[in-house]
Formats: C-alpha cells, structure tokens, sequence
C-alpha cells in the first residue's frame, strides 16, 4: 500500500501540495507515482517567477520504464524549484513527500484547493486505476 500523508491534497495525476508557513505550497509526486515510475533518473524543473494555470504542464520527470510530465494542482506562480533534484533526481523515490518535492507556488486562489483530493479519496482513486 502506498503512503498517502492526510495532510495534503492531491490531483487525479499524481502530484500532492502542501501549504508551508511561508504561505508558498510545495508540490511533488505521490508515493504511488514514483513507485509506479520505478526508477527516478532525470527531472526537469519550471523556471521560477514563472505563471501557472491549474493542470499545466510544468516539469517532467524520467524513470527507467517512462518519461511522465508533471501538472500544476493550482494556478500561481512558481517560486522556487529543488535544484537538488537535477544532481540526484532519485530523491523524488527515497523521499516522495520531504525532500523530493518538486518546486513550491504561490497559490493564486487557496480556495481551489478545497477541489483536490484528500487523502481517502486520493487513496480510493489510486485503487481504482
């Protein structure tokens, strides 16, 4: 069974957000998108100050078995990325929620993230596909 942490949101595709402190949210791909990648040998990241809509494409990530782009949950606008990943891009395996996140936003209307999924209803899509 795959980690679903309850305190994020989640969008049909995969990735997951967080809101930190600073009022900027953190997004990444779940623990079941990474293990269903397999291995994690490339990323490519947004360029921050960059403006984003809800379900663009906004990074891609490359395993062993696929190449997969990876979506905005929200609209905003990015304001850092996890350089980290381009020297070690495993990361987003080893460590899906904490330090393979993939870039952090600032969340043009929070109240859109009421319409992602929480963590039962993320658990039952997974388990459906």
């Amino acid at each position: 069974m795959s980690d679903i942490p309850d305190d994020l949101r989640y969008a049909s595709t995969h990735e997951w957000i967080r809101i930190n402190n600073d009022g900027t949210a953190s997004v990444g791909i779940s623990d079941h998108a990474q293990d269903a990648l397999g291995d994690i040998v490339f990323v490519e990241l947004p360029e921050p100050g960059s403006t984003v809509n809800a379900k663009d494409e906004v990074a891609v990530v490359e395993s062993v078995k696929a190449a997969s782009d990876i979506y905005s949950p929200v609209s905003g606008e990015i304001t850092a990325v996890n350089e980290a990943l381009v020297d070690a891009p495993e990361t987003v395996n080893s460590s899906p929620y904490e330090n393979g996140w993939f870039f952090k936003i600032k969340v043009g209307d929070e109240n859109k993230l009421q319409e992602l999924m929480d963590a039962n209803t993320y658990s039952n899509h997974c388990n459906d596909e």
